[in-house]
């Protein structure tokens, strides 16, 4: 009962915002129609007399939103209404209901509070402060409600619905050197929170570096002898969606080293100077293989 009050109470929110619309009339209808209380006593079945027949609608009883044994869902509530808002009389009348998506005369704010009034938990605390709303994102441009499995929430299928705005990224992860996110084993909320965080790019972890150790646990540390740019931030030599260059780097080593040891005293002065050792094999990590840290004691040189 608590949470149906919640979400009449956002829906009410929505047509408040609405009531300073141009276009009053209709809206001044579904304010009146909030106000009275008209919803439906018949339910989801008054809706799918004209509705049943669209696109993917009955699908949503195959999913979360349509368990009508669950207590929790849409579908043990005010069903159908509890998102688009009192029937009254839409079915005689046409009077105006609450819509999502492209065509919807309600903002990215008014529509997204209507699912907020439901999906308000920790994870998505810092909603309001993501790129996402930033950028005015609608939770149905990710989401889809009237189908069995939702694909953002599949492993495999979640990182085309991202690409679908993040271009260049997916660009990236089809490069020689990414992370395995085509073969289902990654997902980009691995590392990202799409509802917010309190970091940069909204990251999953605190910064780059924790997001990045909670699989590379290994490069953590502390190290006895650390590599100041790698303990700083691990972006600062990787690139995190994918590379031309091996090990997701940003350049090919030693091109990459000689970023920040140009001057250092394997630098080579004349044509031809320390090349082989330079460029051959693994470049300057044939020597410094611990290139993230080490433990010896005698690792100063990042070489044992």
């Amino acid at each position: 009962m608590k949470q149906l009050k919640r979400v009449s109470l956002f829906l009410i929110m929505v047509t408040s915002f609405l009531a300073g619309s141009i276009n009053a009339q209709p809206i001044d209808k579904l304010i009146e129609k909030f106000e009275q209380g008209a919803y439906s006593k018949r339910g989801a079945d008054g809706c799918l007399m004209c509705h049943k027949r669209a696109d993917k609608v009955m699908a949503i009883f195959d999913g979360v939103h349509g368990q009508v044994i669950n207590e929790s869902s849409v579908m043990a509530q005010l069903q159908c209404e509890a998102c688009h808002g009192p029937q009254g009389k839409h079915r005689g009348k046409n009077e105006p209901m609450l819509s999502f998506g492209d065509d919807s005369p309600l903002t990215a704010q008014m529509q997204n509070s209507v699912c907020i009034a439901c999906h308000n938990d920790t994870e998505r605390n810092a909603w309001h402060s993501s790129a996402h709303v930033d950028n005015d994102i609608t939770c149905v441009s990710c989401h889809q409600v009237h189908v069995a499995n939702d694909p953002v929430m599949e492993k495999r299928d979640q990182p085309q619905v991202c690409a679908n705005c993040h271009i260049k990224v997916n660009a990236d992860s089809h490069k020689r050197s990414s992370h395995p996110i085509d073969n289902g084993t990654m997902q980009c909320s691995d590392c990202h929170n799409p509802h917010g965080s309190m970091s940069d790019s909204d990251l999953t972890g605190f910064n780059v570096n924790q997001t990045c150790f909670s699989c590379h646990a290994d490069k953590r540390g502390p190290f006895l002898w650390e590599h100041a740019p790698v303990m700083e931030n691990c972006s600062h030599c990787h690139e995190p969606h994918g590379s031309v260059n091996e090990s997701l780097l940003k350049s090919r080593v030693p091109v990459l080293c000689k970023q920040c040891h140009a001057g250092d005293i394997h630098a080579s002065t004349q044509p031809g100077d320390n090349q082989s050792i330079q460029t051959g094999g693994q470049g300057c990590l044939n020597c410094h293989s611990q290139i993230h840290g080490s433990n010896h004691s005698s690792g100063k040189a990042l070489q044992f």
